[in-house]
């Protein structure tokens, strides 16, 4: 009788806890997502109880931890990286997405001034043409981020807000919309922010999709690209040869991409563009390392705008050379 309590204590004991360590995985009480009710009802007229359903259920994803801790690119070199990119699948795949929204591509690239093979190519790029898309919950990976990745919880924390205001707004199940491990979503994969900035209804539905609506997620994509600048018929990078001590300030290194000197200073520095180029655009300098050498560019202006996109010279050249693939592809 007594080692038969025991156990039933044991047991209850081990199901108690279970119970409570699960309701420890939600961020219903966690202080953090306490401050965002309480700001989200006071500024932006959210319910409460609303909130607090949702809370209780977004869970943390350790997986979303350990994702953000190894990102792909600080572990490969240029070689390396644009081969998941550059191949044959991804090329051909991309002419076929080209040809399947011709009309809408035709039309986007005639109001916007961005070329149809770009758009394609940062779709191409975000989700393989929409097919890989990303499996988690965004409210799960969001508060995953806000709440349990202090790096960069402010960050995160803000997009969380977006993420919530924008599925009321849009009459959406903050609960089942999917994205990245990031909290990305769609077909171009927008954070929050981006979507309540750049995304359009692009069909004229009085919606825009941007997970299940390829003519709305072009569109966006689009829109994003005429806001940060895009400036149509211009170049957007150019082979380079070195033939001096180009100045570190010169080069792209990390996040710094933005365009600061001429084309011509590059010339006088020993950065000597392959194809003549206007000697008073701005670009920045490019260095990529490939299995057997090196190999130089200068980023010009549309180049930095695609870096707007992703903050990486390697992801900007890989979208850029997958673009022109694409469009050699519908043209031949």
């Amino acid at each position: 009788m007594h080692k038969f309590l025991s156990r039933s204590l044991l047991a209850c004991t081990f199901l108690w806890s279970a119970m409570s360590c699960a309701q420890d995985q939600n961020y219903l009480t966690n202080p953090g997502a306490v401050a965002v009710m309480d700001e989200l009802v006071s500024e932006e007229g959210f319910d409460r109880q609303s909130l607090e359903a949702i809370f209780a259920d977004a869970s943390r994803q350790q997986s979303i931890l350990d994702a953000m801790a190894r990102p792909a690119e600080k572990t490969k070199a240029w070689y390396e990286y644009r081969e998941i990119f550059l191949n044959d699948k991804r090329e051909a795949q991309g002419v076929a997405f080209y040809q399947e929204h011709r009309e809408t591509l035709e039309r986007v690239e005639q109001e916007t001034g961005v070329p149809a093979e770009i758009i394609v190519a940062i779709i191409g790029v975000e989700t393989y043409y929409g097919r890989i898309a990303g499996s988690y919950r965004v409210i799960d990976a969001l508060s995953t981020l806000a709440f349990d990745y202090p790096r960069r919880s402010e960050f995160f924390t803000k997009e969380l807000k977006h993420y919530l205001i924008l599925t009321r707004d849009q009459g959406m199940d903050p609960l089942a919309l999917k994205g990245s491990y990031a909290g990305a979503m769609g077909y171009g994969q927008f954070m929050p922010s981006s979507y309540r900035s750049y995304a359009i209804d692009f069909d004229g539905d009085s919606k825009a999709d941007i997970w299940s609506n390829p003519v709305d997620a072009i569109g966006s994509v689009a829109n994003y690209f005429k806001a940060h600048g895009w400036t149509p018929g211009a170049e957007v990078v150019v082979a380079a040869e070195l033939e001096g001590e180009v100045p570190e300030e010169m080069m792209s290194r990390g996040r710094q991409l933005k365009p600061r000197f001429t084309v011509a200073e590059f010339v006088a520095a020993g950065l000597v563009p392959a194809t003549e180029t206007d000697p008073d655009a701005e670009a920045i300098g490019i260095e990529f390392e490939l299995a057997d050498g090196r190999e130089f560019w200068l980023g010009l202006h549309n180049f930095y705008v695609i870096t707007r996109y992703n903050h990486s010279a390697m992801y900007a050249m890989s979208v850029y050379q997958l673009s022109q693939r694409i469009a050699a592809g519908v043209e031949g």
